[in-house]
């Protein structure tokens, strides 16, 4: 009976462990990724140490600001936890003052490493991140900034007014960029969000999923971009006391549904299928899945505590493969360590900072019940376990 009871209690103590090693190895993880980024952007020194993939040269134009509002898309729930006396909370002091540094790099006309935010189309993309970090994480990345400093940081958002999207998910890049300057400068235009949100109403196909444009793609981009970016704009709108925030219940409810097909995805080895566009952003696939973690609006049924551990088997299956980084730490292309041949022509070394986004769960403080609960297993763990589950239904 002894034996047993230590036993017991040993497993105990493994499943408390493990339960603050996720957020420890999660933390440990953002900061390898994000730090080359931020730390040479807040020296102006991006655009001189950011590497290129042999082909990637005509990506010059656009890369470092991808860098820069994809890393900031991924960080910024966490760093609107702000500091405190933990050592997290001082890590994370470090990278509070080092963004609001990087948004000045980024956007002073002055500066080295002021960045294009109107050439070709790309710059709509990466200046849409930015503004999501921006809404993420108002208090430490917005409001501390000078007067000088905010309006050069909406000027540059500005810019990107003169790039007319594709349709397609595009369309909500417009739309996140109008809703930063409308809840920091409280200008108005309605056109681009109201025509992003009609058009991914039509473009719903049924049980959480939407199509990129009027076709179905088999991809992650209502991951990458659609749903946690509809559920943005609609922050802004319901903040405003907008009529389109009475979209929110229906556009949650398949947000809600399609967090537990992502979660059913990941496997019982922490694997998932690598498919459609953009695999070089690896573990950014789960962006949805993690924002809603983060919103507390998970499926009521499915534990927190499984889709932490969900999420950590994904990201440490993905970024502890062999040649994910290169010898100065910037990450090379790849799903799975460093596969080149995954490189679409969009893509260059810049790009890749969005399995960042992957990591927006870290905005939940580390004494909420997602970190603290034991670990336990997720639905395909419990399913290839043979443990007797209730059948997945649709959503109608």
């Amino acid at each position: 009976m002894c034996r047993i009871l230590v036993l017991l209690a040993a497993a105990v103590v493994f499943t408390l462990r493990a339960a603050a090693d996720d957020r420890q190895f999660s933390v440990e993880m953002l900061d390898r990724i994000a730090r080359p980024v931020i730390e040479s952007l807040a020296e102006g020194k991006l655009k001189e140490g950011l590497p290129l993939a042999r082909g990637e040269e005509k990506r010059a134009q656009w890369t470092h600001l991808e860098a820069f509002g994809r890393t900031m898309a991924g960080i910024s729930p966490w760093l609107a936890l702000g500091p405190d006396e933990t050592p997290e909370g001082k890590l994370r002091e470090r990278y509070i003052a080092l963004s609001r540094k990087a948004l000045v790099m980024a956007t002073d006309p002055a500066s080295p490493d002021r960045m294009n935010f109107s050439a070709g189309g790309q710059p709509l993309v990466d200046a849409a991140f930015l503004a999501q970090a921006l809404l993420q994480a108002p208090e430490q990345l917005w409001a501390p900034l000078s007067d000088k400093g905010k309006s050069q940081v909406i000027a540059a958002l500005k810019e990107t007014r003169r790039i007319t999207p594709a349709q397609n998910n595009w369309l909500l890049f417009a739309a996140l960029v109008e809703a930063a300057i409308w809840k920091f400068t409280d200008e108005l235009n309605l056109g681009p969000i109201q025509l992003a949100l009609d058009k991914h109403e039509q473009w719903y196909l049924g049980d959480g999923t939407y199509g990129d444009g009027p076709q179905f793609h088999w991809d992650y981009y209502n991951s990458f971009v659609i749903q946690p970016a509809m559920l943005i704009v609609l922050d802004v709108c319901r903040e405003k006391q907008h009529p389109l925030a009475s979209r929110i219940p229906t556009i949650t409810a398949r947000a809600t549904r399609y967090a537990a097909v992502q979660e059913r995805l990941i496997s019982p080895e922490g694997t998932y299928p690598v498919i459609g566009r953009s695999t070089a952003y690896r573990f950014g696939a789960f962006q949805h899945l993690a924002t809603m973690a983060w919103r507390q609006k998970l499926p009521v049924g499915l534990s927190p505590a499984a889709v932490r551990c969900a999420l950590t088997a994904v990201i440490r299956r993905t970024m502890e493969a062999p040649a994910t980084f290169d010898k100065n730490g910037w990450l090379q292309m790849g799903a799975v360590g460093h596969q080149p041949s995954v490189a679409e022509s969009y893509l260059s070394t810049g790009s890749l900072y969005l399995c960042l986004a992957g990591l927006v769960h870290l905005g939940l403080p580390a004494d909420d019940p997602f970190w603290t609960a034991p670990a336990a297993p997720w639905t395909q763990q419990r399913i290839w376990a043979g443990s007797d589950i209730s059948p997945d239904k649709a959503l109608k």
